[in-house]
């Protein structure tokens, strides 16, 4: 029978079952995700930062919750990971100053601890955007302070503030255009919310494999954190159904309850007269069964998540050796290096780009961006392995800079500028002009003057479909997406990236920039620069080798 106080050892129980709560959600929290692109999405980054989190409170044997609430903050401030992951880390952070200090908590307690969650978390990011995390934090801290006079009752208040956070989230496409159009929940609250509930389960007792909720406390890789868990359904199946029958909300619903009876991860987008299904499940056979009565099925794909995840723990461990002899080696160079005044961090990834960062002297790269934003623990560790005084890191990815400026609060005895780079081509452009006569204060300023000339504009595909920007995307689309939204869209790389660099030039562009990515060869890039240069003569053109990811094209117009 649930209390109506919790004390360290029952909060140690509710913080890892929240934590399990958003691991078991997260790729249906990742589809949230209104730009489809295949990127570190949300659930992701928020469930390795609870998780670096769990692993410190996992290690404790019996703690006090002076010594729970050093875990929490410690854990998941060290392990954040993009936007979503740094205010999750800061509403925890906010929480634990106002717990550390009692031996239970009752509701009064816990509504004061919410409300420094939320202001903790506002202060953090410099512009706060309403129908984000933050709204969906403060809802529920501002109903918690309602009821925390009205009842002592755990359970109830608990329920309650849940019930109302879900209120709240519903609400968010409301408050924020870009997620109405996309037609989609905020990802980020959706994650706080998955947290609450699974605390909640935690709270009343309810079976949670906890042990298999957290990472090995042997680990010693962030980027396997989120992945020791057992897995309950092995196969990851999805597929499209080409609508031959009536599909109303009462059939959707009736799909989606007997979907989740046979596993969980569950997602069902409606289109027209189509329906796109993701589920996790032990019998695949079922659910195609059961989607073969609505009518013909296309783009099915069944993966065995059991099978990956040994190969990928085995790739993961081969990784983590490597970096870590990098490391040392690094710290060996670090080390025989005299102090210098200024030194370089760089958030890179491919080979070519790697090889521009150092051309312009950068001593730490940080291997990360759109398909992996590193932590606050990846930045303190660059931080630590470069000997200057004053250090400036270039994000070159708006999911990045909060990290960063974490990291820079975080250190003492160095001075950090965060300059804030959201692209690589906006941190190629800032470190070019650092001029080393200047103060920090001055080179920050003329660095970001001079990155708002650029403009950059990036060619992929499309994971899923969507309805964006005026654009009617379906999966495998060609997308050129802008600084702020989706340019172009077509069928082939090539077009698509012609269209993309028609809608950036205009008569104050000067100098066009091509980065061309792992999944284009050179003799590609230079036919795709010839037809570029040809549709603007009067805009000078240069061609580099980028070997990036996921993106075909990053073009920088200045």
């Amino acid at each position: 029978m649930a209390v109506n106080v919790i004390d360290a050892a029952l909060l140690k129980t509710m913080f890892l079952a929240g934590a399990q709560g958003l691991e078991s959600k997260k790729e249906w929290i990742n589809e949230l995700n209104v730009f489809p692109v295949p990127d570190g999405d949300t659930g992701t980054n928020m469930t390795l930062t609870i998780m670096s989190a769990a692993r410190e409170v996992q290690a404790l044997g019996d703690p006090t919750m002076e010594s729970l609430a050093k875990a929490i903050s410690t854990g998941s401030l060290r392990g954040a990971r993009g936007n979503s992951g740094v205010i999750l880390s800061q509403l925890f952070r906010g929480l634990t100053k106002e717990i550390k200090t009692v031996e239970t908590i009752d509701t009064k307690v816990l509504a004061r601890a919410f409300q420094r969650a939320t202001e903790t978390a506002y202060k953090a990011v410099m512009k706060p955007k309403e129908g984000t995390i933050l709204t969906v934090a403060k809802g529920m801290a501002d109903k918690a302070a309602e009821l925390a006079e009205e009842t002592e009752d755990m359970e109830a208040f608990l329920r309650m503030i849940i019930e109302y956070g879900d209120e709240v989230l519903a609400k968010t496409p409301e408050l924020l255009p870009v997620l109405k159009q996309a037609g989609v929940v905020d990802s980020g609250g959706q994650g706080l919310m998955q947290v609450m509930k699974g605390a909640l389960d935690g709270y009343l007792g309810k079976e949670i494999s906890l042990e298999a909720g957290t990472p090995s406390m042997s680990a010693g890789s962030v980027a396997a954190e989120a992945d020791d868990f057992e897995i309950t359904f092995g196969y990851c199946t999805e597929f499209i159904i080409n609508l031959e029958k009536e599909y109303k909300e009462e059939t959707e619903a009736d799909f989606k309850a007997f979907l989740e009876s046979i596993g969980d991860s569950i997602v069902l987008v409606s289109d027209d007269d189509l329906v796109k299904v993701h589920v996790h499940t032990n019998d695949p056979g079922l659910a195609i069964q059961r989607a073969l009565g609505y009518g013909s099925l296309s783009r099915i794909k069944i993966d065995n998540m059991r099978e990956e995840h040994q190969e990928k723990l085995i790739k993961d461990a081969a990784k983590l050796a490597a970096k870590q002899k990098a490391e040392a080696e690094e710290k060996k160079k670090t080390a025989k290096a005299p102090r210098k005044p200024v030194g370089f961090i760089a958030v890179s990834i491919g080979e070519g780009l790697n090889e521009i960062f150092k051309g312009l002297n950068v001593d730490y790269l940080i291997e990360g961006g759109q398909t992996m934003n590193p932590s606050t623990e990846d930045m303190l560790t660059a931080i630590d392995q470069v000997n200057a005084d004053t250090i400036y890191i270039f994000p070159n990815n708006k999911n990045i800079i909060l990290a960063a400026e974490q990291a820079m609060h975080l250190t003492e005895d160095k001075e950090i500028v965060v300059i804030p780079s959201k692209t690589v081509p906006q941190g190629i452009t800032a470190i070019i002009n650092f001029i080393p006569e200047l103060s920090p204060e001055e080179n920050k300023a003329a660095m970001m003057e001079e990155m708002a000339n650029v403009k950059t504009g990036q060619v992929t595909y499309a994971v899923r479909n969507t309805s964006l920007d005026g654009f009617e995307i379906k999966q495998g689309d060609i997308m050129g997406i802008g600084d702020k939204s989706i340019l172009a869209e077509g069928k082939e790389v090539e077009s698509t990236s012609l269209q993309l660099l028609d809608a950036m030039v205009d008569e104050d562009s000067a100098l066009v920039s091509i980065y061309y990515g792992s999944d284009m060869d050179e003799q590609t890039a230079e036919a795709f620069l010839e037809k570029a240069q040809a549709a603007h003569p009067d805009v000078d053109m240069e061609l580099h080798f980028g070997g990036q990811p996921i993106y075909y094209y990053i073009i920088s117009v200045e």
